[in-house]
């Protein structure tokens, strides 16, 4: 198939009534594990590395390598920067071949952020690629490094963003958090509807790592499009590494390559399986 736009992925998955998964990566042994599980599935994945991620995973070395998986993928794929905080890092993700962005300026008041997202979809526009944004605060962060608490996303600022930035995708907050979950959450599925009834672009779920696989579908059945699952692959891939290095025998390189490859697969299959069930009310 073919490295493709994420717009084109997230139409696609409006048309069948089903949700797109963003899977986060950090090296190569994810990468080939999220395209493994989506190859087995036939199902198209975004592949996706956020901001704060790039101290431990280089842009210009991840990036190449995400951008090239995904051209040789037997299923599209496409490849976004997630949470960007930096013009200077989104231009680089285009520059490398990134079909989508998003500068994460939801911290910012609202015409503010506004404002510096027009100027992503500008700059964007001339690459011909995808933008993301957010409104209203998501719980966490990325790293686990802050924590800006959660703000709903008011449906009615929703339509007006969603009108006046030009973005192609709009993350909303209803309860869902960055991280491990205490508890799982509960999601304002009320507040989602109203949202979905105003906006008319593909909306995004972040923190999907610990919400329920119910929740999840009923989340897509009310016009989520693209569900961020990170945290749960990295836990996943560290389990696996960890039970590898407590088996009998010897240890090295190649088998511990296997088993986050490994780690990674298992995860990412779990969630494009959820994501394409239909909800049952």
């Amino acid at each position: 198939m073919a490295l493709v736009k994420m717009k084109q992925l997230l139409l696609q998955a409006q048309k069948e009534n089903r949700g797109c998964g963003a899977f986060s990566v950090g090296n190569m042994e994810m990468v080939k594990g999220a395209i493994r599980a989506a190859e087995e599935l036939n199902t198209p994945i975004i592949l996706q590395i956020a901001e704060v991620r790039l101290k431990h995973s280089p842009l210009h070395l991840m990036g190449p390598m995400m951008v090239q998986a995904a051209k040789e993928a037997k299923v599209d794929v496409a490849v976004h920067l997630d949470h960007g905080l930096t013009m200077p890092v989104v231009e680089k993700a285009l520059e490398l071949g990134f079909t989508s962005v998003m500068l994460d300026a939801s911290t910012l008041p609202f015409e503010e952020n506004m404002e510096q997202v027009k100027r992503v979809v500008q700059l964007a526009a001339g690459y011909g690629a995808t933008v993301e944004a957010e409104l209203g605060l998501v719980g966490g962060s990325e790293d686990g490094s802050t924590d800006h608490g959660i703000r709903c996303t008011d449906p009615e600022d929703a339509a007006v963003y969603a009108r006046e930035t030009g973005i192609d995708a709009l993350a909303v907050a209803i309860g869902n958090a960055h991280g491990n979950y205490p508890v799982a959450p509960h999601l304002a599925f009320d507040v989602l509807e109203e949202i979905h009834r105003r906006v008319d672009i593909p909306l995004v779920l972040h923190g999907g790592s610990g919400i329920s696989d119910r929740d999840f579908q009923r989340a897509i059945s009310l016009g989520i499009r693209k569900v961020n699952i990170a945290t749960a692959s990295f836990n996943s891939l560290t389990a696996h590494a960890e039970q590898y290095f407590r088996s009998e025998g010897k240890h090295d390189f190649f088998g511990l390559n296997e088993a986050m490859e490994q780690g990674t697969y298992e995860n990412v299959k779990r969630h494009i399986l959820v994501f394409n069930e239909p909800y049952e009310a």
